[in-house]
């Protein structure tokens, strides 16, 4: 078993066991709550024995203890509590398939991140019910609404533009709280998704993909004009966005990286990630930097101009009012190219089957990680997504005539094999 030494403030050296599959960068965490406290000879008993359990000092760094506390054992040592507005899907029976939404996993890069100084997380969103981080305030936005007398099932009609996730989260919610559901989208978003949303019985309008958001937007509220009892959630306004991550992202995030975490990086769709989860974590950390991820093409929050691009779920072309632009630290622009590549190899060298916006945060991540100053610190980032919604987009485009081919040889004839091409990679909504 090797080990990992480092020096206290009196420059004595303290070794720390590399017993942990966890990467050099917290063990450096953990060399600097050592320097921090001291070393064995200015310790108590308790203390030193601390020193072999390098999670319990990662946990009483997050919970903020001095270090003449005494340390529980390890299998009796508090955990940092979670804000319980949902319940953990991954723990008994639950009555219906709301209960199913949060406590993603999260994941350290391993082989795209070559070159980064610092240590990259992911917190995988991908693995939410319906496959991104969009069913967190699918979720709240219908609660809170039906709480405040606002919308009740079998009257109200629920009109949402969406770029596709939330609208697949809310046609899941909306389908288990039996809702009618209509959904704006622009025609630039993934023909998968709309047929998504009409599996789950949802109502679907596709916009002109030349007006953006902007267009799917004016669409909704010119329903909800015209339908008799029609609601529009408005998740780019609606403060219960923000809400759910404060309530339930940020705790999930502090609590799986015992408080170590240096830095959030995320893409801006409506904002309500990066607004919610990081005004939570400032609140324990002043010192945690927020990074806005936003297309190279439509930098709108950096100035530019809403343009057209490919990184479906994030620059909407305008900057929501759901974002707080004064708790963001800095702000990287990322092309499409950049982020269809990275997805792709998210794929095929991580494991991990994400979307176009996955790949764009974990490029912004990885520009972080690499900075010299930011050597042995904790980036973490959030994937959005599943890929397996990305099927008939850019994403995979690579892939579409080749395994047309191979159907071909297979058996299928030539007017099969046209139908398929139609109704798979363009089909008529």
């Amino acid at each position: 078993m090797q080990s990992h030494t480092a020096h206290c403030r009196c420059q004595h050296p303290t070794p720390i066991a590399n017993s942990s599959p966890r990467p050099l960068a917290l063990r450096c965490q953990v060399a600097q709550v050592i320097r921090s406290l001291g070393c064995a000879s200015h310790q108590s008993p308790a203390q030193r024995s601390a020193m072999t359990h390098p999670q319990q000092l990662l946990q009483r760094r997050a919970q903020g203890l001095c270090c003449a506390a005494p340390v529980a054992s390890q299998s009796s040592a508090p955990e940092q509590s979670v804000d319980n507005m949902f319940p953990n899907p991954r723990l008994g029976i639950k009555e219906n398939a709301t209960q199913l939404v949060g406590h993603t996993p999260m994941v350290y890069l391993n082989r795209v991140n070559e070159g980064c100084l610092a240590t990259i997380a992911c917190k995988l969103e991908s693995m939410e019910p319906c496959c991104s981080v969009k069913d967190r305030i699918a979720l709240n936005m219908l609660n809170r609404a039906e709480e405040a007398g606002r919308i009740s099932p079998g009257r109200t009609v629920l009109v949402e533009p969406t770029s596709g996730n939330t609208g697949v989260g809310l046609a899941y919610i909306a389908a288990a709280k039996g809702y009618r559901l209509i959904l704006t989208m622009p025609d630039t978003m993934s023909s998968t998704r709309a047929l998504l949303f009409k599996g789950f019985g949802a109502e679907v309008i596709i916009t002109e993909k030349m007006q953006g958001m902007p267009g799917a937007i004016a669409k909704a509220e010119q329903i909800v004009a015209e339908e008799a009892d029609a609601y529009m959630l408005q998740q780019f306004e609606s403060e219960a966005n923000p809400e759910v991550h404060y309530r339930t992202t940020g705790p999930e995030l502090w609590q799986d990286t015992a408080g170590t975490i240096d830095f959030l990086v995320a893409g801006v769709g409506t904002g309500g990630t990066l607004s919610g989860t990081g005004k939570y974590l400032k609140e324990r950390n002043p010192s945690v930097e927020l990074v806005a991820v936003e297309p190279q093409e439509s930098a709108v929050l950096t100035g530019g101009k809403a343009r057209f691009h490919q990184i479906q779920g994030i620059g909407a072309g305008f900057v929501p009012k759901v974002l707080d632009v004064d708790i963001l630290d800095e702000i990287i622009r990322v092309s499409s190219h950049e982020a269809i590549v990275m997805a792709r190899r998210l794929a095929k060298e991580e494991g991990l089957m994400v979307g176009i916006s996955s790949g764009a945060a974990v490029v912004a991540a990885i520009e972080v990680a690499r900075r010299p100053k930011n050597r042995g610190k904790l980036v973490v980032t959030v994937l959005p997504s599943f890929g397996e919604r990305y099927l008939s987009s850019v994403l995979f485009e690579e892939y579409w005539d080749k395994d047309l081919g191979e159907d071909h040889k297979l058996g299928y004839d030539q007017r099969t094999l046209q139908d398929y091409q139609a109704r798979s990679l363009e089909p008529k909504l």
